[in-house]
């Protein structure tokens, strides 16, 4: 039962979204009467009830939301799992982005039904404004932005959310509109619809490519996986970036319309996305496009993997793999828009940004199968320094990192695709450092060495610079 009214209670502070379980502290505990302490030695050694459920400071926020979130909370049988339960209810509350702040009360019940062993629990909640901006800078893979956001958070009372999103960076531009509905008592299974045009520069093609689009997506987890269906109708203009771009690069531009539908499945047991230090990472995606609409038709699918293990001395060994395929449909040839890229200080190190493979003239043509393979060793800086601080961010890098990037006959058969793939591999090996940003991003500084250099390759033979969220 969710009720609007407040009693004079004992406040447990809120805990960080990650700590210990809630539990009583000498100072949580009001100064007792005799039947207070009575009821308390009660509480303690023996099973409770949970009688009622507050939710105190409700504005826009409908009831019913929060009813799933909250309603654990009465299974608990003894004190400490009622303080668990609780604490796992604020998780859950926080979780909504629709609460700036949520604190929990728990109190002995009270009134002509209370039971000797009856508890009450309140949740006070401070809302989010109806309104907020955001301005802050963001890290992709080598590039960087800025970001300017404004959010209606919980649209109609049930922890929608409407944003819109400016981003200026150093070689993208992108505006976009986008709302977010999640299902009650389910964050994880979600929808979302976006609006959007994004405008990138890519010189290692000489090229240029503005995008306008739309797309519904749905999410939800099955078993350990979490699923994302998606499909995406986007109106694509390509031209060049110089006036030196090759033939090539002149004969795939213009307009295309694609339709595509997309299924990405996800199993992540990593403590970090950004530098785990044990965990998996499974992620397979694929895309259909053409039997929608539009003029671009193909099959595309792609894999990540990645195993981390911690070794003696805080050091840890990370092993990733990346694999992709592109199947034209019909006679028609793939959009380099499409087709993959390999390459540069997040994949491939030693090698110029996206500059392996298929070339015309100095511009890459992207390939349409690869694979990519590293071998990583993470250890703490030399003699430690700023050890439980500021030097912990550090790790020192050993790496060694191989792939290809190629063109396939579909003719000739699977093992032909094998053998093709097998042939010219590049790979490099290097060591540096590793500067974990938060949660956000890592800046990579390493010394490279590489090797099995074919015709065209653009190399980057010595220090290396990276930023980014994901690297091999």
């Amino acid at each position: 039962m969710i009720q609007n009214c407040v009693s004079p209670t004992t406040v447990l502070d809120p805990l960080p979204m990650q700590g210990p379980e809630l539990g009583f502290q000498a100072d949580d505990i009001e100064a007792p009467e005799t039947e207070q302490e009575s009821k308390q030695e009660i509480l303690e050694n023996k099973d409770v009830v949970v009688q009622r459920v507050h939710v105190d400071g409700l504005g826009r926020t409908k009831e019913d939301l929060l009813t799933y979130e909250i309603a654990d909370v009465f299974q608990a049988k003894n004190l400490i799992d009622v303080m668990r339960r609780s604490h796992e209810a604020r998780q859950k509350l926080l979780r909504l982005g629709i609460f700036r702040k949520v604190e929990v009360v728990i109190d002995t019940s009270r009134g002509e039904d209370a039971l000797p062993n009856g508890l009450d629990v309140t949740f006070e909640v401070t809302e989010l404004r109806r309104m907020t901006g955001s301005y802050n800078t963001m890290v992709g893979n080598n590039e960087g932005s800025m970001v300017l956001g404004l959010k209606l958070p919980n649209t109609f009372g049930r922890a929608e959310k409407l944003t819109f999103q400016f981003s200026y960076g150093t070689k993208e531009t992108s505006y976009g509109l986008s709302f977010f509905k999640p299902q009650p008592g389910h964050f994880e299974r979600n929808i979302s619809l976006n609006m959007y045009k994004v405008t990138g520069q890519f010189p290692w093609s000489s090229l240029r490519e503005t995008d306008r689009g739309i797309s519904a997506e749905m999410s939800f987890p099955v078993w350990k996986t979490n699923q994302t269906l998606k499909w995406e109708g986007v109106w694509r203009e390509l031209g060049c970036l110089a006036r030196t771009a090759s033939f090539a690069i002149r004969e795939e531009s213009g307009h295309s319309l694609k339709s595509s539908l997309s299924h990405a499945m996800v199993i992540d047991t990593r403590n970090s996305s950004i530098l785990p230090k044990k965990g998996g990472l499974l992620k397979i995606h694929q895309e259909l496009a053409g039997y929608t609409g539009g003029d671009a038709s193909f099959l595309k699918e792609d894999f990540e993997i990645q195993l981390n293990k911690t070794l003696f001395w805080d050091s840890v060994l990370s092993a990733s793999l990346w694999g992709g395929l592109l199947l034209p449909i019909g006679d028609k040839q793939t959009s380099i828009a499409d087709r993959f890229y390999l390459g540069g200080p997040t994949s491939i190190r030693g090698f110029s940004m996206y500059s392996m493979g298929p070339q015309s003239e100095g511009d890459y043509l992207g390939g349409e199968a690869y694979w990519a393979g590293g071998l990583h060793l993470y250890t703490p800086l030399p003699f430690r320094p700023g050890k439980g601080g500021f030097g912990d961010l550090f790790r020192t890098h050993f790496f060694l990192n191989a792939g290809n990037l190629c063109n396939l006959n579909y003719g000739e058969g699977p093992q032909a695709h094998l053998k093709k793939l097998a042939e010219c591999i590049r790979w490099s090996y290097g060591l540096g450092i590793v500067l974990r940003l938060g949660n956000i991003a890592r800046l990579e500084l390493n010394y490279c060495i590489p090797m099995g250099v074919q015709s065209g390759d653009r190399i980057c033979d010595g220090v290396q610079f990276g930023a980014g969220i994901r690297f091999l």
